[in-house]
């Protein structure tokens, strides 16, 4: 046991003696340290050094982006995505110095297809709509006979006169639209809300009043299938109604029977005059057109004064006719 505590004691000893050094040279270090702190810049330098060392060991798998630690492969997937951005910034620029280009060869060749921008070409077929109201011929659809129609039929209407406004704004030569009996917020005010994109800025005078009170009697015709009297020309001093009435029941005569009441000139298309009536199956043959089929009638007529051609661009051939001169 003394022999034990012998050798315990000498171990402990030799352990002294070999730390006593390190505690010298850990003190003589720690002075120097507090030395180089009062210099302040050598340091820094250890710092530094220190701080590039760590960088160099986190380096490996990450990489430092404005200021912000990100793998290498988060930052190559961006770096990547930035390339395709500029490559379809680049592509975009391409095309259109090269429509520009096309464009400009178009014009000095005379051709000059689709030249302008939308808004351009928009604003001119506004001027173009606009100059019919002051010149041009006058088209009013009467809805007052809302009340003889279903909830069915009125949509149907609705979506007439969106067809009609549009074949207008087409129109070489447009006419002035008017809708009258035309009641806000009724069922067709509502449908046609709905349905039209854009309605409430329609270029079309809209009113509630009827047309008996919008225009002098004797510059009226309407324009109805039961007249006697075949249409003939267009004149721009008079206004053509047409009946907005889409009527699946087939109530016969209605819009006769009401220009008849209030004395007005009432006339046809000329359908029978350059048409004749094709063989079907069914044997349906219908002088009844829909409202915009009827305004296509009218507005190709005014611009080609051809009733064949005219004829033939609104007459669907389901309606049973055909064109005299025409081969079947």
């Amino acid at each position: 046991m003394a022999q034990m505590n012998m050798t315990c004691r000498e171990h402990y000893a030799l352990t002294e003696e070999n730390v006593q050094p390190d505690r010298e040279q850990l003190h003589d270090e720690t002075n120097n340290a507090n030395c180089i702190l009062e210099n302040g810049e050598p340091l820094l330098e250890i710092l530094t050094t220190l701080q590039i060392d760590s960088d160099g060991d986190c380096s490996s798998s990450s990489t430092k982006e404005n200021g912000i630690w990100c793998s290498k492969n988060a930052l190559r997937k961006k770096r990547h995505w930035e390339k395709i951005v500029a490559a379809k910034k680049s592509k975009r620029k391409l095309e259109k110095e090269k429509k520009k280009a096309k464009q400009a060869e178009n014009s000095n060749a005379g051709t000059n297809p689709q030249q302008h921008s939308k808004r351009f070409l928009k604003a001119i077929t506004k001027e173009r709509v606009l100059g019919a109201k002051d010149s041009g011929p006058r088209l009013c659809v009467d809805l007052s006979m809302t009340m003889h129609m279903s909830r069915k039929e009125i949509s149907r209407l609705a979506a007439q006169i969106r067809r009609l406004y549009g074949s207008n704004k087409k129109a070489a030569k447009p006419f002035w639209l008017y809708l009258t009996g035309f009641v806000e917020h009724s069922l067709l005010y509502d449908e046609c809300v709905r349905m039209n994109d854009g309605f409430i800025n329609y270029l079309i005078n809209k009113t509630e009043n009827c047309f008996l009170d919008v225009f002098p009697l004797e510059k009226i015709i309407y324009l109805t299938p039961d007249s006697d009297n075949a249409l003939k020309d267009i004149d721009p001093q008079k206004v053509y109604v047409l009946g907005g009435l889409v009527d699946e029941s087939i109530q016969k005569k209605l819009t006769y029977h009401k220009a008849r009441e209030n004395g007005l000139q009432t006339a046809r298309l000329p359908i029978p005059e350059y048409m004749v009536k094709n063989v079907n199956l069914k044997n349906f043959h219908s002088e009844i057109l829909a409202i915009n089929q009827v305004f296509d009638v009218l507005a190709t007529y005014l611009e080609t004064q051809s009733w064949p051609d005219a004829l033939k661009a609104g007459v669907p051939p389901g309606k049973g006719f055909f064109l005299r001169d025409s081969v079947k």
